[in-house]
C-alpha cells in the first residue's frame, strides 16, 4: 500500500491521482468567482468510466460550485472541461444531460404532486404523436417503463401512479437514480444524497450507487460525511476553500487520515 504523506492537511499536489487517457470527464484549471468570492481556484478534476469518486469537504469548500459547472448550471470563468476526450461547453443542464451527465441534488428536482411515472420522464416525456414539438404524452409507455424501473431498484410495491409526495426521502432518491439508469447516463452526480435519511435508507442509497458501478456508470458522490463516502468510493477527492487538497485512491488513505485533513 502506498503511504500518503499529509502536510498541513494538504496532500502534495504531485501525488494527486492522474487521469488516464480514457477518463470520462476531465477538468483543467477551473476558476469561478461569485462577486468578490473566489469559489474555485484552478481546480483539476477527473472521473474514470465506472468509477465512484467521493467528493468531500466542509461547507464552502467548493464542492457545490464544481458540480454546478459539471452539470451545466453555471459556466466557469476560466478552465476547460472534456467529456470522453472532447472539449465541451456545458451551457445548461440540458446540454449536460445530452452528454450523459445527470445530477441528483440533495432536494431532488421532482414535482411532489406528480406521479412517479411523470417524474421519471419530466422534461423528456414520450409522445404518442408530435407536431412541431407538441403532442400528447404516452401515459401507458411511461407507466410501463416506471414499473420496470421500480422493480430494478426494489420499489416494486409502489404503483407508478403514486404521487412522489407520498414517498420517503430515500425512495425519492431511488426514483431519481432509476431515472438516470433508464436514460443510460454515463455519469451520475449525487449531491449529499444521504442527508436527512435514516440508516436503513442511507444503506439502500449506497447500494444503488454500487449497482450503478456494476452497470459501468460513473458516480460522483458529494458528501461531508466520510462514513458514507469511504466504504463505497474507489477514489476520494477533498476540497477546502475552493482548492483541491487531496486526490487519492481509497486504498491509499485511511478514514482517520482523511477526517483529519478536512475537519
Amino acid at each position: 500500500m502506498t503511504t500518503v504523506h499529509l502536510e498541513e492537511r494538504h496532500q502534495d499536489a504531485a501525488g494527486f491521482v492522474k487521469p488516464s487517457p480514457q477518463a470520462l470527464v476531465r477538468c483543467e484549471g477551473l476558476e469561478k468567482w461569485y462577486g468578490g468570492v473566489h469559489a474555485l481556484k484552478a481546480v483539476d478534476f477527473h472521473a474514470e468510466p465506472g468509477e465512484i469518486v467521493g467528493l468531500v469537504g466542509d461547507n464552502g469548500a467548493g464542492k457545490s460550485t464544481l458540480i454546478k459547472l459539471l452539470s451545466g448550471v453555471h459556466r466557469p470563468d476560466s478552465g476547460r472541461i472534456f467529456i470522453e476526450g472532447k472539449e465541451v461547453a456545458l451551457t445548461s443542464p440540458k446540454a449536460a444531460m445530452a452528454l450523459g451527465i445527470e445530477t441528483i441534488y440533495q432536494y431532488t428536482a421532482m414535482v411532489p404532486a406528480m406521479s412517479i411515472a411523470r417524474n421519471m420522464f419530466i422534461g423528456r416525456e414520450p409522445l404518442k404523436w408530435s407536431l412541431l414539438g407538441l403532442g400528447w404524452m404516452d401515459g401507458r409507455a411511461m407507466a410501463e417503463t416506471a414499473i420496470r424501473s421500480l422493480t430494478n431498484i426494489d420499489l416494486r410495491t409502489r404503483s407508478p401512479d403514486t404521487p412522489v409526495e407520498e414517498l420517503s426521502g430515500g425512495q425519492r432518491q431511488a426514483v431519481a437514480i432509476a431515472r438516470a439508469m433508464y436514460f443510460k447516463s454515463k455519469m451520475l452526480i449525487l449531491d449529499e444524497p444521504t442527508n436527512h435519511l435514516s440508516v436503513k435508507e442511507t444503506n439502500k442509497v449506497l447500494d444503488y450507487v454500487q449497482e450503478l458501478k456494476g452497470q459501468g456508470i460513473t458516480s460522483i458522490f458529494i458528501s461531508h460525511n466520510l462514513h458514507h463516502v469511504h466504504p463505497i468510493a474507489d477514489r476520494i477527492v477533498a476540497m477546502a476553500r475552493g482548492e483541491k487538497i487531496a486526490d487519492v485512491r481509497k486504498s491509499d488513505i485511511s478514514l482517520e487520515e482523511m477526517t483529519e485533513m478536512i475537519v
